[in-house]
């Protein structure tokens, strides 16, 4: 009798040992399930000259510096449903884009005037410019995936025509995953070589993207657009056709009105498809003009400019920005990009402010 009770005591033992075995494997997979949708990690591809980034396996985007572009650039960029908030054009046209300003690609950031040099618009004809500075990938310096967030470190050459530096560039991003929403954080340093460097005033920068089509603010301007060849439509259409874009900045300030005025954050929401999206750029406090203009434009060009007070006061104010030798300066700039709502200014308060105190 005895022996029965302890082979029954010892089956059941079995039995629930099995059973926590069974359950906490499934804990586990749940919890790995869980941690790889916001694993990130970096991939560099030398000969495409670029580097992933990959969020639980799919992309994010990617690091590039392709030679006919003549800066370094993030491209493209989805949201966490994996849809495109960048133009295709030049490197991927899809029809019913602009085709306009070629040089505005992805994500970058250079500048217009740089001792008299064109940084900005270098390319706009698709071709580099007899006076367009070029900014040249030289190495990436470090990367480090991570779930949650992951840090990529780059160095960039700003060069004049003849190839000789201007300034040294050090570029550290942060792509961090908070739920259905991405962030990309740039801090990038500028130190100037042995010459003075000189940032003229101008409405041409500096911290730019280029949004996708759905995402221009709607105008009564007609427009031709690319057909699905990637040839343009000898047709225009209004530019509000399609369009749903609309600019909230900090300070209240919406659409058109708010080009040349200055708040610390503008928000750019709008849909693709049926998927509500926010693309948000923050200033930060340590930054050269905060809080900063913007040389925001309903066409798609969302851009930060802490340099060019002329154009954007009408001439009243001007900024004389320069850099002695071997002085540095640095810029800090948050993109902040939801999907499935539209952000609302106190949920966009508290992630600036996040990241005013981080660095």
């Amino acid at each position: 009798m005895k022996n029965l009770q302890m082979k029954e005591t010892i089956g059941r033992s079995i039995i629930l040992a099995f059973i926590l075995s069974l359950s906490f494997s499934c804990g586990a997979s749940r919890v790995s399930q869980q941690d790889n949708s916001s694993k990130i990690l970096l991939v560099k591809n030398e000969a495409e000259r670029k580097v992933d980034v990959l969020v639980g396996g799919k992309l994010f985007t990617s690091y590039r510096w392709p030679e006919n572009v003549y800066k370094p650039i993030l491209y493209p960029v989805t949201t966490s449903a994996g849809t495109e908030i960048t133009r295709g054009f030049p490197l991927n046209p899809k029809e019913g884009e602009r085709n306009d300003h070629i040089h505005q690609v992805g994500i970058w950031l250079n500048y217009g005037k740089v001792n008299g040099l064109d940084f900005w618009g270098n390319g706009h004809r698709g071709v580099k410019e007899p006076n367009g500075g070029e900014i040249k990938h030289v190495s990436v310096e470090k990367m480090t995936g991570g779930n949650g967030e992951a840090v990529l470190i780059t160095n960039s050459d700003w060069l004049d025509p003849a190839g000789v530096q201007l300034l040294a560039e050090r570029t550290e991003y942060h792509f961090i995953i908070k739920g259905s929403t991405r962030i990309i954080d740039r801090l990038t340093t500028l130190k100037a070589g042995t010459s003075v460097v000189k940032f003229d005033d101008t409405k041409e920068g500096m911290f730019g993207i280029r949004v996708a089509r759905q995402l221009e603010l709607p105008s009564d301007e007609m427009v031709a657009l690319l057909k699905a060849d990637g040839t343009l439509s000898a047709t225009k259409v209004k530019a509000s056709d399609g369009a749903t874009g609309n600019y909230r900045s900090s300070e209240g300030i919406l659409g058109d009105a708010v080009w040349g005025t200055r708040a610390k954050w503008m928000d750019l929401y709008g849909n693709i498809g049926t998927e509500k999206i926010s693309i948000v750029v923050c200033d930060h406090p340590k930054n050269q003009s905060y809080p900063t203009y913007w040389h925001a434009r309903g066409y798609g060009l969302f851009a930060a400019n802490p340099l060019g007070w002329t154009d954007f006061t009408n001439g009243k104010q001007k900024l004389d920005f320069a850099l002695q030798p071997g002085q540095s300066t640095t810029f800090r700039y948050r993109v902040i990009i939801s999907s499935g709502v539209h952000l609302t200014d106190a949920e966009i308060n508290t992630l600036a402010e996040e990241f005013a105190k981080k660095y």
